[in-house]
């Protein structure tokens, strides 16, 4: 597969908002599919999908443990472009919030 479309591939994968919480989760620890499951807003088979997705762009990595599966991930490089991201993000809404207080 040709770089660019490896690169397009992860960022599709990101550019969910269910997919990005799950990452964030993962940011630092294993989960299995229960723990992962826990506290968010959609069935169990759609998370399954979400993780697929990630997995397949090479950004999870899957375990299987006995009767559990978990996952983690891959490269914390990845965590680093998130952190990244989130910089841009808050430094564009600061910069939003003094124009609007400065009118």
């Amino acid at each position: 597969m040709e770089l660019a479309k490896m690169e397009v591939k992860i960022l599709k994968a990101l550019a969910h908002p269910i997919r990005l919480k799950i990452v964030k989760k993962l940011a630092n620890k294993t989960l299995c599919v229960c723990e992962l499951n826990e506290d968010i807003e959609f069935s169990q088979s759609n998370l399954s999908q979400h993780l697929k997705i990630l997995s397949d762009a090479g950004i999870l990595i899957k375990e299987r443990d006995g009767t559990r599966i978990n996952y983690y991930i891959k490269n914390a490089d990845i965590i680093k472009v998130l952190d990244i991201i989130e910089n841009i993000v808050f430094k564009e809404i600061k910069k939003i919030t003094e124009e609007i207080g400065g009118k």
